[in-house]
């Protein structure tokens, strides 16, 4: 009897275990994906296609690891925003918070899909010994474009996400601020999609962004796994 009662607490917050190692393992993912294609010298989207083409024949290898990172992300994402939503589903501001982040991650996964295939294609077509041509220019254009339109979309769940934890008492007020400035610069990036698509160094501040992002989920991953080591850590004032 009393080993059933030690073990209720630890039973309880098994969730909020799941959900942040999930959160670590999205940051994680990302964090990986953008050092492995950052470090191999990835063209601008204004680059030249032949230039394009030939960063794609060179590193076919770096480009599968970054797409199938892509595939992961996916699940990882929308697990997270779901076991988020189960987590603070008591609190009203906090439920709709997270309904509202988990809406916005669904429409961002579906970019994300757009994002990875366009890229896919880009890919087969340098692998194959292909020449610049106006199709292939509208692939890596949709490509760019996929980028640009995941700015405001990230932007929103980020918010969503950060809020609905702030509501529920389960991250610290400087994470809220975390996520409202991250969540600004990914939103103020989006509205120069058109500009980013076409090689603007705009993009670096969605990417100032998305750092941010990578953190909050870092810090809200290990302050939910802490909590469920020790339940006295699960609210935050």
């Amino acid at each position: 009897m009393t080993s059933q009662i030690a073990a209720a607490p630890q039973t309880r917050n098994d969730p909020q275990r799941i959900v942040g190692v999930t959160a670590i393992a999205l940051a994680t993912s990302l964090l990986v994906q953008n050092v492995v294609v950052g470090g191999a010298g990835a063209p601008e989207y204004g680059a030249p296609m032949a230039d394009v083409l030939a960063y794609h024949a060179q590193n076919r290898g770096t480009v599968a690891v970054a797409v199938g990172l892509e595939a992961l992300n996916l699940p990882l994402l929308l697990g997270f925003l779901a076991g988020l939503h189960g987590l603070v589903r008591r609190n009203e501001r906090g439920a709709s918070w997270s309904l509202f982040a988990l809406a916005a991650g669904a429409a961002l996964s579906a970019i994300w899909a757009i994002y990875a295939v366009t890229w896919i294609g880009v890919v087969l077509s340098a692998g194959e010994g292909g020449q610049p041509s106006p199709t292939l220019e509208l692939s890596w254009q949709l490509h760019a474009a996929g980028l640009a339109m995941a700015l405001p979309a990230l932007g929103t769940t980020f918010l969503g996400a950060a809020l609905a934890t702030h509501a529920a008492s389960l991250t610290p007020p400087w994470q809220r601020l975390l996520g409202v400035v991250g969540a600004a610069l990914l939103v103020v990036a989006g509205t120069a999609s058109l500009a980013i698509a076409e090689g603007s160094p705009m993009v670096f501040v969605g990417v100032a962004g998305l750092a941010m992002w990578v953190l909050w989920l870092l810090a809200t991953g290990v302050r939910l796994v802490r909590a469920h080591r020790d339940p006295a850590r699960t609210s935050v004032r």
